[in-house]
Parts: structure tokens; C-alpha cells; sequence
């Protein structure tokens, strides 16, 4: 056998741990770990995961972008249909309708400047519309309009090739599009319809499809367009239809598609490879979106249902990929809203609120240990709307509304609850963060029906008024210390819905970067540099599942919780917004006892051992 020195060129190294890795550049490194006694190598991971499913389900739908910024539109559910998605790496939100409901569209573009051209409407179409992020306006009309089409490129530089005219059939046509009009361009050698596609209008790939005259059928050819011309290039391993891709014309994936609807196979630039990750849900007629080592699989038609909303994530690279995600915990001995929560994710506390309807309200305390809730001593007052912050054996909770409202602040020690100072005003729905110490109480409802802004500071005996928060608020989420707190979203007037957040730096209230999506009744927890807001709600009426995280200077969309709600408990831990806890909460009339655990994502690259000395 030849020595890896006389293959490779170099020695095997001899390390003590192992070395930083960080891209591809190192993947097939190998070393000896003298600490371990093992020979390891750095190998490429391959895997499919679920994403956010799509809001309504449908096949034939048309798609682009990013894993993280994709656009889906059209499809065919029942109906045809004119909805448009867009993926922000965790969920889907709605966009702008399509202006004509079509299915079997090709789509090119971004999430912010799409384009999509042709599909079926009461027969094939050769209407075209541009996306702006908001809304769709139309564009210049293809030459020939057709279903099942395939495209690629920019909004401004687009590329439609394939698809079926009847009664030609499918069909090779291609087509670019200037940002104004189309021109038709060479034809690919073999017509299709079904295919996938990616790249951009001067450099694409075309790969499978379906069409009469090949043979087989079912094609596994692929063609290569260099601005001019089509030239067939290496076939694809497994010939299907209905499959969906991304990437450039040197580096690209598909997957999907019929009679192989689970299969993915990696493109580089000369040769196809099956990879070994295959879809969890096996489907044909799906939407694609992203690059080779970050796809995006959405929408399509699993055997023999008629359309599905499952969304799934495609990552090909060196790096172990944990997603952000809310899991199930522990549920509650009481199931009950409005109540309070502080504490972390393995040692939390919740209790009094809600129990409705009728509203009874239990002055139950219950502790969490990250997998089970057990009864602690009751709380003194049988209040609802109750503030807190702390930890499970120094916490602090404040205000209140039993009726009437509460000035009453309580120290909980891990075993019992016992008074602290009272605060100036009484009042409930504020927003507490900090430690049992050193703790801030703001905004909220006071003695007087109506908002306020009063700030108040605890130093652990007694409560003294600083600044006031820029407007009245109250059923806002909260984070971070007495000296760098974070106010986000909630409401300022009856009915109202705001997404301001406001930073306290231990003086004084100043504006930040807006929630992505305004709501009140919601909650959260983290620093002023590493927060979390989950659950809510945006109009007042219906419970949201959205969860986003904030960085110190802006907001980004998370994983959505399970289940949505609002008026919940949640761990006030200031570590950061990685892992913490929702527990309890309702969704209008519906009460729930039910946890979720939250844990945030990590991107680490992994080492695999080959041989153990």
C-alpha cells in the first residue's frame, strides 16, 4: 500500500489537538491527535433538515433566490394559485400576489427583484411580472408562452428556456429577458418540459425533463448555455422530471422530482456525484431556490398526494450546522396565561396568572429543571399580569392585577416568597429586567386607567424613580440589566400594536432598531447586545409564533415556536438569546400548559476520526 506521503506530498501531522478549522479550504486535512491517540481526516457533511413549511400547499410552484431569502409564487393547490412566499431562513411570510394565478411558472431573480414568466393559465401563458419585495408588476411578455418552463439569471437579465406549448409539445425555446422585453435566442438540442435549471442568463445549466421523443423519456441529459449556444454536457446519474435545483453553472445541485423523488446529485462543473442525502419527503414538481452547498426545497407533489407545504434545507460543506430551534419541555401542573416567568432555561420559575375562562387566577409557584415543572410555594398575592426577573433562587416580581392593582414587590429565594419594598406606583403589563438587587420596572398601566412611562429602579430594599420611557407602553418584552436593558414592541394606546424598541443605558431611554414584526402580548429575555423576542401578537386578536433575535443593532426572523400565543411565561436569563424557555400562554380563548425550549444556532466545523492507534 503507498504511503500518504508519497500520495500527498506532505507528512501526516502530529498535533496534540486538533487545528482550527474554519472553510473548505481544509477539508481532507489529516493529522495524528497525540492527546487522543487517533488519526483524523476533515470530511465534507451532506444532509437535508426541515425548514419552516410553506403557508398553503402546492405543486408546479416556481422559485428563487437564497436559502435564507428565497421567493416561491404561484403553483397549483386545488387551484391555481397567484400567493407568493418568502423564506427568511426559518419561515415564510406572505408577499405580494401574483397578478395572474398560474402554476408551472419559471422564475429568476432575487426575493427583492423577482421575475416570473410563463405557466399555465387556462392554457399557457406567456405573461410576465416583476417583484419588488412588496408587489408584482408586469413585464414584457415572453415570445411563446408555455408551462413547465424553467429560468435562471436576474431580474433585469433573465434566462427561460424548456417548456410545453401545446400542440408542439415540449419544447426547446429560450428566451432573454433585458428588465423590458425577451428575445428568443438559440434552442437547447433537446426539448423538455419539467427540467431544472440554474446559473445566470450568460452561464446556465439545464438538467432533466421530460419529453415524448427522448429516449428515455424521463431524461437524464443535460445541457450547458455559454449567452449563444447549448452544448450537452455530462447526463445526470438518475434521468426524472418535475425536479428543482440552485447553484451556478460550475457548481450546482437538483433534487426531487419523478420517478426518483427523493434523490440529490451535485454538479461540478464536469461530473454529476449522487449525494448521499436525500429529501425527507420525497416529491416531484417542487420549488428550488440557493446555491450547491446551501439549497433550498419547497412546495411539490409527494406521491400520490396532491401538494405539500414541507420546506427542507440542502447544506454541503465541512461545517456541522445546528439550526436555531424551539423544542417541547416539560408542560406546566397548571395550565394558565398572563403569568410570570424569570429564571433559565434548566432552572426556571413561573406562576400565578390566568386560568380561563372564567379567569380564576392561582397563586401557584412552579420551578423548572429543564424537564420537568414541580409545585413550589404560592405566591402572596393571587394576581395576574405580575412582572419578574431574576433567577430560580433570587428572583424578584412586581405589580400586578388582582384587582385591584398591585404596588407590592416579592423576593423569591428558591423555597419561599417574602416582601420587599413596595414601588412607588401600582401598577401591572410593565416590563421588569435586571437581578433581585439591581432591577428596572417600566412602563405598564397605573393607578389611573391609562399608559405610562414612569421608570422605576430597584436597589433591592426599595424603589426610587429614573428617566421615563420615551412613550407609554405596556405588554411589551424585556431583556438585560438595570444599567443595559432592552424594551421591545407592545402597545401605547387601547388597540394599538407598535415594533419600537428602546435601550436603557442605566440613566437614560434611547431609540433602536424596530421588531421585524410589530406585536404586543409578547415576551422575552438575553442583553441588551444578544436578545430574544418570541410569541405575541400583531393585531391584538390572533397569537403569533414568530421568534426573532436581536444583535445589538438589528433584528433578524428565527425559528417559530410551535405553538402560537401570547400573554406567556418566559426565563428572563441574561446570558444571551441562545436557550430559554415559553411556557404556558393562550391563543385567544385557548389556555395552554405546554413548554418549548429554545436553543440557538452554531456553525462549528467538524472533525471525523478514521482510524483509533
Amino acid at each position: 500500500m503507498a504511503e500518504y506521503e508519497s500520495i500527498h506530498g506532505t507528512r501526516v501531522r502530529y498535533l496534540s489537538s486538533d487545528p482550527t478549522l474554519t472553510d473548505s479550504s481544509t477539508e481532507g486535512q489529516v493529522w495524528y491527535n497525540s492527546t487522543s491517540g487517533t488519526n483524523k481526516a476533515l470530511v465534507q457533511i451532506k444532509a437535508w433538515s426541515a425548514g419552516g413549511s410553506l403557508g398553503t400547499s402546492r405543486y408546479d410552484i416556481g422559485g428563487t433566490g437564497t436559502q435564507t431569502a428565497a421567493l416561491g409564487a404561484g403553483g397549483y393547490g386545488g387551484s391555481l394559485r397567484n400567493n407568493t412566499e418568502e423564506y427568511n431562513g426559518f419561515s415564510w411570510t406572505a408577499g405580494g400576489n401574483l397578478g395572474t394565478a398560474r402554476y408551472g411558472l419559471g422564475m429568476a431573480g432575487t426575493q427583492t427583484a423577482g421575475l416570473g414568466f410563463g405557466g399555465f393559465v387556462t392554457g399557457p401563458t406567456n405573461s410576465t411580472e416583476e417583484y419588488n419585495g412588496t408587489s408584482w408588476t408586469a413585464g414584457g411578455n415572453l415570445g411563446t408562452g408555455r408551462r413547465n418552463i424553467r429560468g435562471c439569471g436576474l431580474q433585469t437579465a433573465g434566462l427561460a428556456f424548456g417548456g410545453n406549448f401545446p400542440p408542439g409539445g415540449p419544447t426547446g425555446l429560450t428566451e432573454e429577458y433585458n428588465g423590458t422585453a425577451w428575445s428568443e435566442q438559440n434552442d437547447m438540442t433537446n426539448g423538455r418540459e419539467w427540467l431544472s435549471g440554474f446559473g445566470i442568463q450568460t452561464a446556465a445549466i439545464a438538467a432533466g425533463g421530460s419529453s415524448p421523443s427522448l429516449s428515455p423519456p424521463l431524461t437524464n441529459v443535460v445541457e450547458s448555455y455559454d449567452g449563444t449556444n447549448w452544448t450537452s454536457v455530462n447526463s445526470m446519474n438518475t434521468g426524472r422530471y418535475g425536479l428543482a435545483a440552485g447553484g451556478i453553472q460550475t457548481v450546482g445541485v437538483v433534487f426531487g422530482g419523478s420517478p426518483s423523488p427523493t434523490a440529490t446529485e451535485e454538479w461540478d462543473g464536469n461530473n454529476w456525484t449522487t449525494s448521499p442525502a436525500t429529501l425527507a419527503t420525497g416529491r416531484t414538481q417542487l420549488g428550488g431556490a440557493g446555491t450547491q452547498s446551501a439549497a433550498l426545497g419547497f412546495g411539490g407533489r409527494p406521491p400520490p398526494s396532491s401538494g405539500t407545504a414541507a420546506t427542507e434545507e440542502y447544506n454541503s460543506n465541512i461545517n456541522a450546522i445546528t439550526k436555531a430551534a424551539w423544542a417541547s419541555g416539560g408542560n406546566t401542573n397548571i395550565t394558565r396565561g398572563s403569568g410570570y416567568g424569570f429564571g433559565t432555561l434548566t432552572a426556571g420559575v413561573t406562576g400565578t396568572g390566568e386560568v380561563g375562562p372564567p379567569g380564576l387566577v392561582p397563586a401557584a409557584t412552579e420551578e423548572y429543571n429543564g424537564s420537568s415543572w414541580t409545585s413550589g410555594n404560592n405566591y402572596p398575592r393571587q394576581d395576574y399580569f405580575i412582572s419578574a426577573c431574576g433567577t430560580q433562587t433570587a428572583g424578584l416580581a412586581s405589580g400586578g392585577f388582582g384587582p385591584p392593582k398591585s404596588d407590592e414587590a416579592n423576593e423569591y429565594d428558591g423555597t419561599n416568597w417574602t416582601a420587599g419594598g413596595d414601588m412607588n406606583v401600582a401598577k401591572f403589563s410593565g416590563g421588569m429586567f435586571g437581578v433581585q438587587t439591581s432591577a428596572i420596572y417600566c412602563g405598564g398601566e397605573g393607578p389611573v386607567p391609562g399608559y405610562i412611562a414612569t421608570t422605576e429602579l430597584y436597589n433591592g430594599s426599595s424603589w426610587s424613580e429614573v428617566a421615563d420611557l420615551p412613550v407609554a407602553k405596556r405588554q411589551f418584552a424585556t431583556a438585560g440589566t438595570s444599567t443595559a436593558g432592552l424594551a421591545s414592541g407592545g402597545r401605547i394606546t387601547p388597540g394599538s400594536t407598535v415594533g419600537t424598541v428602546d435601550e436603557w443605558d442605566g440613566s437614560s431611554w434611547t431609540s433602536a432598531s424596530s421588531l421585524n414584526t410589530a406585536r404586543r402580548y409578547l415576551q422575552g429575555w438575553g442583553i441588551q447586545t444578544s436578545a430574544i423576542v418570541c410569541g405575541g401578537s400583531p393585531n391584538g386578536a390572533a397569537a403569533s409564533a414568530l421568534t426573532e433575535l436581536y444583535d445589538g443593532t438589528s433584528w433578524s426572523d428565527s425559528a417559530n415556536l410551535a405553538t402560537a400565543r401570547h400573554f406567556s411565561g418566559t426565563s428572563q436569563n441574561q446570558g444571551s438569546n441562545t436557550s430559554g424557555w415559553m411556557a404556558n400562554g393562550n391563543n385567544g380563548s385557548t389556555f395552554y400548559n405546554n413548554t418549548e425550549e429554545f436553543t440557538g444556532g452554531t456553525e462549528t466545523a467538524t472533525a471525523s476520526t478514521l482510524t483509533t492507534s
